[in-house]
């Protein structure tokens, strides 16, 4: 079944618990098409809270960034997949074997293997001792992860149009490091409008403070599936 990827529109619902988490879902008012729960939110209130959202008919991207020996991250995708979560992330540089691993064990769930986060440069790289440039690390590593049978990865705007030549149909591309033109980057170093992404070719945006930290939570979110359509 083709995947749906509804209105685009990932909300980050970055907050430190569930009474926060709630507030900021219901300020929302259903407007985004997803849920972003990352490991804040995770750690404070483990799988539970993914279990109810998805109950409630809300659909899930967990971010977890799983990155370990083959048999922990089978056996931690396998539990993700049981809570419903249509979407997972994982990090390719724990190599090819894990990458099947998660996949094999995913079941309906969607792998997502994040390339390079968008909060880094070249000097980062550089500190970290990876190879660049960035989009040479990053076309390498979708590679990996179209080659280990990845559903898509999480690349910035900037990578989007080279991780596409390289894709597969149906490969998906969720892009964070998207901000309105009126929002200020903050932390974020390679970013675009959510118009610039969509016409870029991603096929979901993430989208986190400019949400949280706006006065009417679901005007902007509005405003920015308007320009994703």
């Amino acid at each position: 079944m083709p995947f749906d990827p509804g209105n685009r529109l990932i909300a980050a619902i970055d907050a430190p618990g569930r009474a926060e988490a709630d507030a900021l879902v219901d300020r929302l008012e259903g407007v985004p098409g997803w849920f972003k729960l990352g490991l804040e939110l995770f750690c404070a209130e483990g799988p539970s809270i993914v279990r109810d959202y998805v109950h409630r008919g809300r659909r899930v991207m967990l971010d977890l960034k799983l990155h370990d020996i083959p048999e922990t991250v089978a056996r931690a995708t396998a539990r993700v997949a049981g809570l419903g979560a249509e979407l997972l992330t994982v990090h390719p540089g724990g190599g090819r074997a894990m990458l099947d691993a998660a996949v094999r064990s995913a079941g309906a769930t969607h792998v997502l293997a994040v390339t390079v986060l968008t909060s880094l440069d070249e000097s980062d790289l550089r500190d970290i001792g990876a190879r660049g440039p960035i989009g040479a690390l990053v076309v390498q590593r979708a590679r990996l992860a179209i080659d280990a049978g990845c559903a898509g990865v999480v690349a910035s705007p900037h990578e989007i149009a080279a991780v596409r030549a390289i894709a597969p149909p149906g490969f998906l591309i969720v892009t964070p490091g998207v901000r309105p033109a009126e929002v200020a980057a903050g932390d974020q170093k390679r970013v675009m409008t959510p118009r610039e992404a969509r016409a870029a070719g991603a096929d979901l945006v993430v989208v986190g403070r400019p949400l949280r930290d706006a006065s009417d939570p679901a005007r902007a979110a509005r405003a920015i599936v308007a320009e994703l359509a």
